[in-house]
């Protein structure tokens, strides 16, 4: 890669390396350090996809009018502003005030790095351009997780403190690394038929059958998979199986292990064949992933068959997440009109937060309940309706979205730097 799209895949790589610090502990941050209580903890989560709903319309009509990199940075500069309130607040209100800056500004970030990616690369590099983003940011929140654990101490508040001022640092180098990006002419600025219009048109998007059918696909994804991950499979594994912390932890780190391994050989093998196709897949693998975690469940917690089935459970997660890396993005990228880039990036980032908002509430629920039983099987319902979800949005979905047919190198928007970024991958 150069020049452009990797400034911004290495400032989205070192802003991911300081979530990574907090991530992890922020719930155990709000309910025990600060002493607040599980409920002031939940809500904390439930700001997170608040502020997504108040944002990301207005950040996408702000992409299309004045361009993705000024959004950038004042969503980077306002993420910096809540994490570093986050590590400094102490009662109910100030916590949650952080909470809906923090949420705020990492939500308008989403959609204007999506967008800088795609006006950053060519069609023929934008599934590598995603699929080597989407590694990076597990990369360095994995990185930034492994090192915060280190330093973290729930009986010392300034540890956690000094966690979110980290965080709070990197996401203000996030802002320097992009902020002075130089998109290519025809990108940069919005086109007179885009200020003629007012920017952006909901209306279209609503209009648009496959990016509909898409935005229920992404949600069912987002919250079967990622809405699950830190909530419903963590309480599942410790509770319902009973494995020990440390053996979550490692856990996660296959997951993490899996999509570093797997991602670029995945983007060679999707390059060759429908997108929906790799979606479909990724239904399979994930049902295969929900039956390992079945299986764990039949053994005793410390056992070997218990643990290596969970780790099989992360470890498919991570395959299927490698799957979805090269082909979501680009497919929202396909769809949209180069005038509402912006507004379709956030349209799609906000169903993605709010599936991930809504995901835990399945998992803290049903596990909590004891019917641990009950939730394997919705999951894997789930699993099984995002297959046929997939093959439904092929009707739909025009050849070129779908990888169905030849196009030629071009860069986004109409640029004539062609041949710039022609190795992202």
């Amino acid at each position: 890669m150069r020049g452009a799209l990797r400034r911004v895949q290495v400032g989205n790589a070192l802003s991911a390396f300081g979530s990574g610090f907090t991530l992890p502990y922020m719930f155990v941050y709000v309910e025990q350090v600060r002493g607040l209580g599980s409920l002031t903890a939940w809500l904390v989560f439930t700001l997170f996809a608040a502020a997504a709903l108040v944002v990301l319309p207005l950040g996408g009509r702000g992409i299309d009018r004045f361009g993705p990199r000024p959004v950038l940075v004042a969503g980077a500069v306002l993420t910096a502003l809540g994490a570093l309130s986050f590590g400094l607040a102490t009662t109910h209100a100030t916590i949650l005030v952080a909470a809906f800056l923090f949420g705020a500004g990492v939500t308008t970030t989403q959609p204007a790095l999506a967008t800088m990616v795609v006006r950053a690369s060519t069609r023929s590099t934008r599934a590598h351009a995603f699929a080597l983003q989407f590694t990076l940011v597990n990369l360095g929140m994995g990185i930034g997780a492994m090192l915060g654990g280190q330093i973290v101490d729930v009986s010392r508040p300034g540890s956690l403190t000094l966690l979110f001022s980290i965080e709070a640092l990197m996401f203000l180098v996030l802002a320097a690394v992009t902020g002075t990006v130089r998109l290519p002419a025809a990108a940069a600025a919005p086109d007179a038929t885009a200020r003629k219009a007012g920017g952006s048109d909901f209306r279209t998007l609503l209009g648009d059958r496959a990016m509909v059918k898409l935005s229920i696909l992404a949600g069912l994804i987002f919250f079967a998979c990622y809405g699950q991950f830190e909530s419903g499979v963590a309480a599942y594994a410790t509770s319902t199986v009973g494995i020990s912390p440390s053996a979550l932890g490692i856990g996660l780190g296959v997951n993490t292990f899996a999509i570093v391994l797997l991602q670029m050989f995945v983007v060679r093998i999707t390059a060759r064949r429908r997108r929906t196709t790799a979606i479909a897949a990724t239904g399979v693998v994930w049902l295969a992933a929900w039956i390992f975690a079945g299986v764990a469940g039949l053994f005793h917690g410390g056992s070997f068959a218990a643990i290596g089935s969970m780790m099989m459970t992360y470890a498919l997660f991570g395959v299927g997440e490698a799957l979805l890396a090269p082909t979501l993005g680009p497919i929202v990228a396909d769809l949209a009109p180069a005038r509402l880039l912006g507004t379709y990036n956030a349209a799609f980032a906000l169903v993605k937060q709010v599936a991930i908002a809504l995901g835990p509430a399945l998992g803290v629920l049903l596990v909590g309940a004891g019917l641990s039983t009950l939730y394997l099987v919705a999951l894997a319902l789930f699993c099984v309706a995002i297959t046929v979800a997939a093959w439904r949005l092929r009707r739909v979905l025009p050849a070129v979205a779908d990888n169905a047919a030849p196009v030629r190198s071009t860069v986004v928007a109409g640029s004539t730097q062609t041949a710039e970024l022609a190795a992202a991958a």
